[in-house]
C-alpha cells in the first residue's frame, strides 16, 4: 500500500459525519490547500427528479465576487448589437460564418448568447450546442436584445446552475485565493438563487445535502440550516 502523505493523513483525521458551518469549512478547505489556486465547488443534493418537466431546476446567478475564471463568450449579432457585444468584450462576434466555425468543431466557449433575430441561424445548431449545455435560451438570459449586457454579465461573474439526472448541481464558487468573506458571498447567493428557483413538483424536503470542497480538497458537509429555505 502506497504510503499517504501529511495532507492525505490530515485530511483522512476529519470526522467524515461532521456538519460545518459555511466560514469554517472555507478555513478548513485553506487549511488543506494544494500548491496551485483551486477551485471551491459547491455540490447540492435535491428532492427532484429531472426527468419530470416540474422537477427541473435551472437558472442563472450573478456572484458577488466573480468566479476567478477568464469566461470565453461568442455571440450571435450583426450590425449595432454585434459592434456592442464587441465593445463589451465578447471573444467572438458572428452570424452565417460563426455557425459554420461552430459546425466545423470550434467551440471553446464557456458561454453563447444571440439576439432574438438571429435565433434562426442558432437554431442550425442545435445538435452541437445543445448536448454542451450552449444553446442560447431566453429563460437564462442568453437569449436577449441586450447582448451588451449579457456579455458583461458573463464575463463578469454569472454562472449558470443546472440540476444533472441524479439529482445534483454542481458549481464552481471562485478560487481559494479568494478572501473568505468574498467565497461565503458567492456561496449565499448561489444558494439563494437555487433555493428560489425550487421547481413546483419538488415534493417534501428539496435540499437533502450541501457539499463544500476544492478540487483537491475534502468534501465538507454542511448544516442546512446555513441555508434560508433549505
Amino acid at each position: 500500500m502506497a504510503k499517504q502523505t501529511k495532507k492525505q493523513k490530515a485530511v483522512a483525521e476529519l470526522d467524515n459525519e461532521k456538519l460545518w458551518g459555511v466560514d469554517e469549512a472555507i478555513k478548513t478547505l485553506r487549511e488543506h490547500k494544494a500548491k496551485f489556486d483551486e477551485t471551491v465547488e459547491v455540490a447540492l443534493n435535491l428532492g427532484v427528479d429531472p426527468r419530470h418537466a416540474d422537477q427541473m431546476v435551472r437558472g442563472m446567478v450573478s456572484l458577488p465576487a466573480g468566479t476567478g475564471k477568464d469566461v470565453k463568450v461568442a455571440v450571435f449579432a450583426r450590425g449595432e448589437n454585434a459592434e456592442k457585444a464587441e465593445a463589451a468584450g465578447a471573444d467572438k462576434v458572428g452570424a452565417e460564418d460563426l455557425m459554420e466555425d461552430m459546425q466545423a468543431g470550434n467551440l471553446d466557449y464557456d458561454r453563447v448568447i444571440a439576439t432574438p433575430d438571429m435565433m434562426a441561424v442558432v437554431g442550425r445548431l442545435g445538435k452541437v450546442l445543445g448536448p454542451k449545455g450552449l444553446m442560447p435560451n431566453p429563460k437564462l438570459g442568453t437569449v436577449t436584445p441586450n447582448v451588451e449586457q449579457a456579455v458583461k454579465d458573463a464575463k463578469g461573474g454569472q454562472v449558470e446552475f443546472r440540476v444533472e439526472k441524479m439529482g445534483i448541481i454542481h458549481t464552481g464558487i471562485g478560487k481559494l485565493s479568494f478572501k473568505d468573506e468574498d467565497l461565503a458571498k458567492n456561496f449565499k447567493a448561489l444558494t439563494d438563487a437555487i433555493v428560489k428557483a425550487r421547481p413546483t413538483g419538488a415534493k417534501g424536503r428539496y435540499v437533502k445535502k450541501i457539499s463544500l470542497t476544492s478540487t483537491m480538497g475534502p468534501g465538507l458537509k454542511i448544516d442546512l440550516a446555513e441555508v434560508e429555505g433549505a
